[in-house]
């Protein structure tokens, strides 16, 4: 562990204080939302009394609530503003999961639960765009720390949500809204509306350096014409059918993965241990994928690339090598890799290239994640059911190319240093 401590501290150096701050306190969320986040099936069926089928649709109008949440938290980036936007979200949040542990009653459950997904949708893209134009400076660097801190902080969480589960279903829920609760006392304290004169207005001019900077001090508005976003389909179509096939291809691990080991008589602890290793490489990994980064993918778009390349090749390796854990062991270190390079990238591409838009995009894109984590467990469960793990690897193997070919395109498609619509945007001082 000392020796991973070590490996992880160049990413804190440089980095301004009250970001380390800011990553400490997401790391504490992320963590606490951590303990409940596996228990959801168990709850439904052990705690609410419905069967295993009847869980799995929970989590399906969840993710479905997610993606709406998701599109709303971009269009209301800069009509709410930022800080109202994320520390409303994770009030809700909070208050849901209290409701939650206090709740018997199945009609009210759902209700509850869905109101959680989309609160937690409406966050992601708001935080992502938040760290992009509060740390400009620093926000290659931040997106990678942020996605290391939340890794670290969901399988520290997970560890500690089943020892609590075993006390009491409804104090995993306790103790995750009171985390939550306590980051969203920490962001109305310590989070500073971003000033969009010197944000929004500044990538304007990138775009137009005929139209007149607003020199007030006031807040600005952001007007956006999405259906003329939405026609920049260069921008942001093939990322994020990328992005939705390289997280429905992920999600074999859940379900093709861990039901495989199941059936070969094996611990489940085994599978516990894939995502110990997934956390290890997350950790130790990174002095390698900054050198993949400078030696072979310097631009953002090819970063994505070559993420999707060391998915693909994790996922062909178990299609013809899985009979030994040792080989799922191996591919989950490969997948770990791709995961690494993609996920920090994304909204490094929307803050750089998006400029002001980059709300939206975020939104969007995230939108479509969540149609892969949606997607994935219906297809991988009716083809473990009707065909066994071998179309499990198949079909996910398939998946994998899909993004590596999506993400193919979208680098050819992006290749000039600013495809921000050359269209005004219009702004509204207030």
């Amino acid at each position: 562990m000392n020796r991973l401590s070590l490996v992880s501290i160049p990413l804190f150096r440089a980095l301004p204080r009250d970001a380390l701050f800011f990553l400490a306190a997401s790391f504490v969320n992320s963590t606490g939302k951590a303990v409940m986040w596996p228990l959801t099936t168990l709850y439904v069926h052990n705690v609410m009394g419905k069967s295993y089928g009847e869980a799995g649709l929970v989590i399906l109008y969840q993710a479905l609530c997610g993606i709406l949440g998701e599109f709303t938290g971009g269009n209301l980036y800069y009509r709410i503003g930022p800080k109202r936007m994320i520390a409303g979200s994770f009030f809700v949040s909070s208050c849901t999961m209290f409701a939650i542990a206090f709740t018997q009653q199945w009609s009210l459950y759902l209700m509850l639960v869905c109101l959680l997904g989309f609160a937690n949708g409406i966050s992601m893209p708001s935080m992502n765009a938040y760290v992009g134009f509060r740390w400009k400076e620093h926000r290659r660097k931040l997106y990678n720390v942020m996605y290391v801190c939340n890794n670290v902080g969901l399988s520290i969480g997970a560890m500690v949500g089943g020892f609590v589960a075993s006390i009491s279903f409804s104090l995993t829920y306790m103790l995750t809204a009171s985390s939550t609760l306590l980051f969203t006392v920490f962001l109305l304290a310590f989070m500073k509306e971003v000033d969009t004169k010197a944000t929004g207005l500044e990538e304007t001019d990138k775009e137009s350096s005929s139209e007149p900077r607003n020199e007030s001090r006031h807040p600005v508005l952001v007007q956006m014409n999405r259906w003329q976003l939405l026609r920049n389909v260069r921008l942001y179509l093939f990322i994020s059918a990328g992005s939705m096939f390289f997280w429905l291809s992920f999600t074999q691990w859940a379900n093709g993965v861990a039901p495989y080991i199941d059936e070969k008589g094996m611990d489940l602890k085994y599978y516990s241990l894939l995502w110990t290793i997934n956390g290890i490489v997350i950790l130790a990994g990174q002095p390698l994928t900054s050198w993949i980064k400078r030696r072979f993918a310097k631009d953002i778009v090819w970063q994505m690339l070559v993420s999707a390349l060391f998915t693909v090749s994790a996922f062909s390796f178990i299609l013809f090598f899985h009979e030994h854990y040792a080989y799922l062991a191996i591919g989950m270190v490969l997948a770990t890799l791709g995961e690494m390079m993609l996920l920090p990238a994304i909204p490094t591409f929307f803050s750089e290239k998006a400029g002001v838009h980059s709300p939206f995009y975020m939104g969007l894109a995230g939108g479509f994640a969540n149609m892969g984590r949606m997607i994935g467990p219906l297809v991988f469960g009716h083809a473990y059911d009707l065909w066994g793990i071998s179309s499990v690897f198949f079909f996910g193997t398939m998946a994998s190319i899909a993004a590596l070919l999506m993400f193919y395109i979208h680098a050819n498609m992006n290749k000039d240093p600013d495809p921000v619509p050359k269209a005004k945007l219009s702004t509204i001082s207030q």
